[in-house]
């Protein structure tokens, strides 16, 4: 399937583009997340990676060397990196290789002639397809599901890019996995010898677990982390993850927190992109007495009200 993206109405830029070209064509493969570009606020790179990817050029004052996306799907979180940071090397990873060559193919064909750029990439788990590249990125940006694929499906069945499969080899806190954060943590454990000294992991985290579970997160992964931006998104594909969340409930783990999407609205009204992380435990607050349990956001879905969630972008450096 191919896409065509308005880069100025997709990354609401103020003006033309500086790296990547004005129009992006987009080839997105049979497995990988389709992008949400008829609406944005469901985009998860438009409405959350940029402005947190606008922020963190704002606060360095300058272009960043390199950028890193770990499970990129089809490759536009790399060319928002490219253009919005002013990375000029660039490593992506994804567990199939069909995806990560389509994904290949849209990064070169979408930056212009002038832009320099150093491609490192390869398919397989989180970063270990990069082991053997120079590292040392300044920016290492992830988006990775939470829920577990069903265990009678394959991930090659179908578009399963918002599960991932839960067995693992790996050590996994019973305190990570009951938040469903396991494929976050591992990301953030590997992550540590892939950072350059001043560099950091932005985690994009669907925020249906408390904040301070994010900041335990990153101490237990061993990286020292804050809440850099806090804002909330409605949640798509409805049907398939609230209740797969409902379903995690049933067996035991959360319980997770949904809200209605007017709720939402109302606690962030006023709320700038740069002090939304500030002021995140105080919104948080806020909202503690309207929110749902994925089961009552499922009922509530299922009689046609909209369901969204919180989502913080959590900044992990080293100690």
């Amino acid at each position: 399937m191919s896409i065509v993206v308005d880069v100025n109405k997709y990354l609401a830029l103020n003006g033309a583009t500086k790296r990547i070209k004005d129009y992006l064509s987009i080839e997105v493969a049979d497995h990988a997340y389709l992008p949400k570009t008829e609406d944005i606020k469901s985009d998860w790179v438009a409405y959350i990676a940029a402005p947190a990817f606008k922020l963190i050029r704002e606060k360095l004052g300058h272009d960043i060397d390199s950028f890193v996306s770990i499970g990129t799907g089809s490759g536009i979180d790399v060319l928002t990196g490219i253009e919005l940071l002013g990375a000029k090397r660039v490593g992506f990873t994804d567990l199939q290789r069909s995806v990560v060559a389509a994904a290949a193919q849209n990064v070169r064909s979408n930056i212009k002639e002038t832009s320099k750029i150093e491609f490192e990439f390869g398919n397989g788990d989180l970063l270990q397809p990069l082991q053997n590249g120079k590292r040392n990125y300044d920016v290492i940006y992830e988006n990775l599901p939470n829920v577990p694929l069903a265990s009678n499906t394959k991930i090659e069945d179908k578009r399963n890019s918002g599960h991932y499969l839960e067995k693992r080899e790996e050590a996994i806190p019973e305190f990570v996995h009951e938040q469903m954060l396991d494929l976050h943590y591992l990301a953030l454990k590997q992550a540590r010898d892939y950072l350059a000294e001043n560099g950091a992991v932005y985690s994009t985290l669907g925020g249906r677990v408390p904040l301070n579970a994010f900041i335990k997160l990153g101490e237990l992964a061993g990286l020292r982390s804050e809440i850099f931006t806090y804002s909330w998104k409605v949640q798509a594909e409805p049907e398939d993850v609230i209740s797969g969340y409902a379903a995690q409930e049933k067996a035991g783990l959360g319980p997770f927190r949904f809200y209605r999407a007017e709720d939402l609205q109302k606690a962030f009204a006023n709320i700038s992109v740069k002090d939304s992380g500030k002021r995140a435990f105080e919104i948080e607050k806020t909202l503690d007495s309207v929110k749902l349990t994925a089961t009552a956001a499922y009922e509530a879905f299922k009689k046609g009200e909209v369901i969204g969630h919180t989502v913080a972008v959590l900044k992990s450096s080293l100690k």
